[in-house]
């Protein structure tokens, strides 16, 4: 995939496969994603290890972005 890597804050809402995410130094990549109850997701990394975000927890997120490619309302 081509673009630029930014940092995103993401949540539980906003969480996406793919994302980077520093945790205790080590930088973990999100595998996939299963929604639970009251607004939690459980996030797999690709190292097997889990982790379950609230939907009040908010982290930095290294996301790549194509910047060529037209997001946001459609004019």
């Amino acid at each position: 995939m081509k673009g630029v890597i930014i940092a995103v804050e993401i949540d539980a809402r906003t969480v996406a496969v793919g994302d980077q995410i520093m945790i205790g130094g080590q930088p973990l990549v999100v595998r996939d994603l299963t929604a639970l109850a009251a607004g939690r997701k459980r996030l797999q990394f690709h190292s097997g290890e889990t982790l379950v975000m609230n939907r009040t927890t908010v982290l930095w997120a290294a996301r790549r972005h194509n910047p060529r490619i037209p997001r946001g309302r459609p004019r």
